[in-house]
């Protein structure tokens, strides 16, 4: 069975380069820019890394959209359904990464659950 743990943060930002320049400085994040995915990624150095999303109308400004791990992300989502809560995003894949799902709970937080590539040894 899979921990949960907390394994991805992602913030909205209106400038990506801004808002990386921001954390290294603020806390020694290690950033990467991917512009051709509109994305910036950091990782702090230890367990938690995390991502910097434009801001849209979908991602407003000041959201923090927290992933928890899973091996089993159909599962997690159709029990946070019976739950009460909807999916937003069902099962999908990030090219040569792994694969995330999104859904609100009933009170209305939005969360994340993801399951990496596994790599072959």
């Amino acid at each position: 069975m899979s921990e949960h743990n907390i394994v991805h943060v992602e913030f909205s930002a209106e400038d990506l380069e801004a808002a990386g320049k921001f954390y290294r400085e603020l806390f020694g994040w290690e950033i990467e820019q991917i512009p051709e995915m509109n994305y910036a990624t950091f990782d702090d150095g230890d367990n938690v890394g995390g991502g910097f999303n434009p801001v849209t109308d979908t991602n407003p400004a000041g959201t923090v959209l927290v992933y928890v791990g899973t091996d089993d992300i159909d599962a997690n989502l159709a029990k946070a359904e019976s739950l009460g809560g909807k999916i937003v995003l069902p099962k999908s894949e990030i090219p040569d990464t792994g694969w995330f799902g999104i859904f609100s709970d009933p009170t209305g937080n939005v969360v994340g659950v993801y399951t990496p590539l596994q790599k072959e040894s």
